[in-house]
């Protein structure tokens, strides 16, 4: 086969045309080839500094998550500490203190022959000291705490607060006025009483639901503490549901069986309170405290308490 002139320079340009696209396909690769390892470069050298700076938004993630948590709590206390002061605020008006005063006999020295009338030891002139009644007069013999249930002057408190049919009653108001108090109702089978004053107005006390009491719920106790510190408060939690105990009183003991147990300071004085939630409602009434515990106290829940007496005051 004869190849003209023509022809042959068209075969040359298809050859210088094929090797320049095996060229170009040659530098193509390479480049790729380069930009692969350029880019695995770079992830080398960089790669720390992008775990630095991941580690970096971590922790300012992690400062503003504290910070956040901390400003939550600030908020959750806050709370806690207002609904606290507006319960106290909101139940203390009805919470009242109970005087028990008496007569007792009023005693005085003589001084008498130890051997009486015998004529014998007559004129020694040898005396001793003895107690000689003269007389009665009014004392204070007891104190405790109840809580104003109506307008018009029922109050509720423990049975063993007014046990005495013999004593004297005498009620002190938040705003310092006194009032005889005569006693309405003692509950045969539990610690419960109603005593009632004269008169119409007065603040009275919200009533909760205890049988929806929570372990660990906030309680707030409110009572006249050792008998002198009229309204005192101590905060606390529901310790215990349901607890039978053995309480004992002037009288003798008594089995208490479905009561609160929380550890909200009780002292003596505070007999007859109420136990507070944290909307001021009254969910419980102060009873006992197991002396030389750690705030070991006990409250009979209000659902108990007014299924006993029910029929003795309407709410």
């Amino acid at each position: 086969m004869v190849i003209n002139g023509r022809e042959k320079h068209l075969f040359y340009v298809s050859i210088a045309i094929g090797l320049a696209a095996l060229f170009f396909v040659y530098e193509w690769s390479q480049d790729v080839r380069f930009n692969e390892k350029l880019d695995s470069l770079r992830a080398e050298l960089l790669g720390p500094q992008a775990a630095l700076e991941k580690e970096s938004k971590a922790q300012q993630s992690d400062i503003i998550s504290l910070k956040e948590l901390i400003n939550r709590e600030q908020v959750i206390k806050k709370s806690q500490d207002e609904l606290l002061t507006a319960a106290v605020a909101k139940a203390t008006p009805a919470v009242v203190s109970i005087v028990v005063s008496k007569d007792v006999p009023k005693l005085e020295v003589v001084y008498v022959n130890p051997f009486g009338e015998d004529p014998f030891f007559k004129d020694f002139g040898f005396r001793v000291p003895v107690y000689r009644q003269k007389g009665v007069e009014r004392q204070k013999v007891g104190a405790g705490t109840g809580f104003l249930a109506t307008k018009d002057g029922y109050i509720i408190t423990n049975k063993h607060v007014v046990e005495d049919a013999e004593a004297q009653y005498t009620v002190l108001l938040s705003d310092g006025r006194q009032e005889n108090a005569v006693v309405i109702y003692r509950d045969p089978a539990q610690d419960i009483a109603v005593i009632k004053i004269p008169g119409s107005g007065y603040k009275t006390i919200s009533l909760g639901d205890s049988d929806s009491l929570k372990l660990g719920q906030t309680v707030v106790a409110i009572g006249n503490a050792l008998g002198e510190y009229s309204n005192s408060v101590s905060v606390g939690i529901v310790s215990g549901l349901n607890r039978k105990i053995t309480a004992s009183s002037g009288s003798g003991t008594e089995e208490l069986s479905g009561v609160i147990q929380t550890d909200a300071a009780i002292n003596p004085g505070n007999s007859g309170g109420p136990l507070l939630d944290l909307n001021g409602n009254v969910v419980g009434v102060n009873v006992a405290t197991v002396i030389g515990s750690s705030n070991i106290s006990f409250s009979i829940p209000i659902d108990s308490v007014m299924e006993s007496i029910k029929r003795i005051i309407s709410i």
